[in-house]
């Protein structure tokens, strides 16, 4: 181990932060399980805004892995990824198929990656 690092884990003021933070995001996930638990059902007003939850959290998630610039325009828009995962997105659109996705998108990754860009 580094000494910065031996020494933040010997701090116990990170350790209080660590477990300030451990409880206050403990706190906050179990003050929604008991609120979904004590009511019947979610209203509406609140249940139309949770359906984008997933699909931001997914795009959150993948396109900053898609997207990378490059030195110029065409080898931003001739990444491997980027074709994959554009190629990937219309098969999920089209088929709404899980297994279709991951495939389509996997053969053409190594497609381009193994054969066209080799």
């Amino acid at each position: 181990m580094t000494d910065a690092l031996a020494g933040l884990v010997a701090s116990p003021r990170a350790w209080v932060a660590i477990i300030v933070i451990g409880l206050v995001t403990y706190g906050i996930r179990l003050s929604f399980i008991h609120l979904f638990g004590r009511i019947d059902g979610v209203p509406t007003r609140v249940q139309r805004p949770l359906r984008y939850v997933p699909p931001a959290v997914l795009a959150a998630l993948v396109l900053p892995r898609l997207v990378t610039l490059g030195p110029s325009v065409p080898a931003t828009l001739l990444d491997e990824k980027l074709i994959a995962g554009l190629v990937a997105g219309a098969v999920a659109w089209r088929t709404e198929n899980v297994f279709a996705t991951i495939a389509t998108g996997m053969a053409t990754l190594w497609l381009f990656r193994f054969v066209v860009f080799a």
